[in-house]
């Protein structure tokens, strides 16, 4: 046990002795150090903010793909992508027929795999309060489960009643941009306003969702007005439409899947050799897309990053180089005293990882002060993570314990009797 302490103890005085090296090398010849770290300060620079990048990235799909759950299923005309090894035919696409009220009645009425099911029909209409109006906007109107399809959160006021669904009552949910821009300030909530030249009371507002990738709906610019009312404002047969589909969290993606076009076909009375004209689109789609994305940036960021990294790596394999020259004396020194070639090993190539880790903080610091000066935002809130700054400081280690290792290896095998002599 006593042996196994003064190992303990060895180790130590030798990681102190050689950052303490390390730091001598750095300030012996400042120009050759910046020189030699610039490169590895460059690379980590490079590669973090990548990392971080793609973090925001994927936090932004995240909060598109939870606003309208990731397991939702889209019954619309076109689809998102052809079928594997077909070509994408979007003028056979757009002669489809629209989703129908009465199919998301046959839908409700015999599926036995769905949770929730919501009908959605939506247009462009102007919206007025006094003297404001909001034209940037567009009006959803679906049925009353479109709050357990679409994780509707409300910031102010309530979601729609169920007799509000049922009896065409003139009431609104608005988004978070058309609540600033027609109240500027003014409580929302029982106030009236007029979509198209209908008055209309509004019951609540939608919380700030901020702008997704993957967003279907751009709920901060909505109105959100029961199905039921919609009629009263506009065709709703000849707007576009989609029913919003929900599984239940015990049945498997295929049988979901399969249930549903079984259903649609049925619904639709097509013959067993026709194909299907609709489209079962689904939101991981998008988050499969979004993956290859992500990983172009990740390339991108490693060629980069990489070959900055080899540039220091070769800078600091030149300061070792320089070190294990310039100590060569002790270095016979320690030997004749006994010190053993992975003692000497361990020295150098502590010190080598400590002048690696010198240019990736700083390659880290400049990235935090990147993410200050950009700044977080809803649709890109980049964030320096702890997991990221570990990562630096290891890619960093790692690049260091490598260049070091030939020049560590010299030292370790130096024959003690010529080091003395050297001069």
């Amino acid at each position: 046990m006593a042996s196994y302490y003064r190992r303990i103890q060895m180790i130590f005085k030798l990681m102190i002795e050689s950052i303490s090296f390390a730091f001598g090398s750095l300030k012996g010849d400042k120009f050759r150090t910046f020189l030699s770290l610039f490169g590895v300060t460059i690379g980590i620079f490079s590669i973090v903010t990548v990392f971080t990048a793609i973090d925001a990235l994927q936090s932004n799909v995240e909060r598109g793909l939870n606003s309208f759950g990731s397991t939702t299923v889209y019954v619309q005309e076109l689809p998102f992508a052809p079928e594997e090894g077909e070509e994408y035919k979007w003028w056979e696409f757009r002669t489809r027929p629209t989703p129908k009220y009465e199919e998301y009645l046959f839908l409700k009425a015999n599926s036995k795999t769905l949770e929730s099911v919501a009908f959605v029909t939506f247009t462009n209409l102007s919206v007025k309060y006094r003297r404001n109006t909001f034209t940037g906007g567009f009006i959803t109107a679906p049925t009353f489960e479109w709050d357990k399809v679409a994780n509707v959160e409300i910031e102010t006021g309530r979601y729609f009643s169920m007799s509000e669904t049922q009896s065409s009552i003139p009431v609104a949910i608005i988004g978070y941009e058309v609540a600033e821009n027609l109240f500027k300030g003014e409580d929302p909530i029982n106030k009236i306003i007029k979509l198209g030249n209908s008055n209309t009371r509004v019951i609540g507002v939608m919380r700030k969702s901020g702008e997704s990738i993957v967003n279907i709906f751009d709920t901060d610019n909505s109105v959100l007005v029961p199905y039921s009312y919609a009629g009263t404002l506009f065709n709703v047969k000849r707007s576009s439409a989609m029913i919003c589909l929900k599984p239940q969290d015990n049945i498997s993606r295929d049988e979901f899947i399969q249930e549903m076009r079984q259903l649609m076909r049925a619904v639709r009375r097509l013959k067993p050799k026709q194909k299907d004209n609709f489209a079962l689109n689904e939101m991981t789609f998008l988050l499969n897309s979004t993956k290859e994305i992500f990983g172009g940036i990740n390339l991108a960021g490693w060629i980069i990053g990489g070959f900055s990294i080899l540039i220091g790596g070769f800078g600091i394999a030149n300061i070792m180089f320089v070190s294990v020259k310039e100590r060569t004396n002790l270095i016979g020194i320690q030997k004749a005293l006994g010190a053993k070639k992975y003692t000497i090993l361990t020295q150098f190539l502590a010190e080598a990882a400590v002048l690696a880790l010198a240019g990736g903080a700083v390659g880290i610091l400049f990235v935090s002060l990147l993410v200050l000066a950009v700044g977080s935002n809803d649709s890109f809130p980049m964030q320096l993570s702890a997991y990221n700054i570990i990562r630096g400081l290891l890619i960093s280690s790692v690049i260091g314990i490598v260049s070091g290792f030939l020049p560590a290896y010299t030292a370790a095998n130096l024959n003690p009797v010529d080091a003395i002599n050297s001069k």
